[in-house]
């Protein structure tokens, strides 16, 4: 078997946009023309099983170039036209239906309105479900970086980016040019084009050192702010992820335990108010500790 870079060259060197393509004139339709030609010219040569090599590299590149432009406007969100919105928006809708879409139907109740789900957030379709972002409101500033706040933004589309840019510069107009957001103040946004309704971005505690009790008293107001946030806002479901366990440092078994104690607790303040809360998590060590506060 050749290597892949042997491939037809003039085919991959085609698909790549190789004859200087801007993002302006790359058309869902012209990239729809292109990618069908290649197709058919790896089958027309009986070359089926090389095709669909080809094709996941075409796939991972449009993958990185998507999240890489992302990234690349990320200090200064600006509109895109609604040709290049089209493209982005037919791209995400193809990845959904690729990774699944995950219903409350799907997700068991393990007591009390409460479900473990371990896996990706954004494939949830639930009322909302709440990102740990950073006090910018922008997104993560790391291009390519695999938290929570990035994959988000990116499966969500550029559109959720301008909404935040757009609701900090209120802020901002409000209370002066360096404003960010405080530790557990919500934001409410739309999702775009993940399942789920709407998003919640909120920022967590930030542990640099000894583990204190205001740290703690600032992830529990993390989730009992958010609930009230949704509960005001009509939304009866939500997934929270592990708020400030990544790069925020708080201790995986504190935060779960913490978690847990004051969904808890705000749920038998507001009964009826929320249908499902669902802790999602991404890794075993996680799953394990909301098991043991919930099994």
């Amino acid at each position: 078997m050749k290597d892949i870079k042997e491939l037809m060259p003039e085919e991959l060197e085609m698909i790549s946009g190789g004859r200087g393509l801007n993002a302006e004139e790359a058309s869902q339709y012209e990239i729809n023309r292109r990618y069908e030609e290649l197709r058919l010219r790896y089958r027309a040569k009986g070359r089926i099983e090389e095709w669909h090599r080809v094709e996941q590299i075409i796939h991972d590149a449009a993958a990185k170039w998507y999240q890489a432009i992302r990234n690349a406007t990320e200090d200064h969100p600006t509109s895109m036209s609604e040709e290049v919105l089209s493209v982005q928006d037919d791209y995400l809708a193809e990845r959904n239906r690729e990774k699944g879409i995950v219903t409350l139907n799907d997700i068991p109740e393990i007591k009390d309105g409460l479900s473990i789900w371990q896996g990706d957030i954004t494939r949830l379709a639930v009322d909302a479900i709440v990102n740990a972002a950073n006090s910018q409101m922008l997104g993560c500033f790391v291009p390519m970086h695999s938290c929570i706040d990035n994959c988000i933004h990116s499966f969500a589309g550029i559109q959720l980016r301008n909404e935040c840019n757009e609701k900090m510069k209120v802020k901002r107009i409000q209370y002066g040019e360096d404003y960010e957001q405080p530790t557990a103040a919500p934001m409410l946004t739309e999702a775009y084009n993940l399942p789920a309704k709407k998003i919640v971005h909120v920022v967590g505690p930030i542990v640099s050192g000894r583990l204190t009790e205001d740290l703690e008293n600032d992830l529990a107001d993390c989730y009992a702010n958010t609930l009230d946030l949704c509960k005001d806002s009509g939304l009866r479901s939500v997934a929270f992820c592990c708020i400030s366990t990544g790069v925020f440092h708080f201790p995986n078994r504190k935060a779960a335990q913490s978690a847990v104690k004051t969904v808890r607790e705000w749920m038998k303040r507001y009964p009826d108010s929320m249908d499902r809360v669902i802790f999602n998590v991404f890794k075993d060590e996680d799953r394990r500790y909301y098991e043991q506060e919930l099994c």
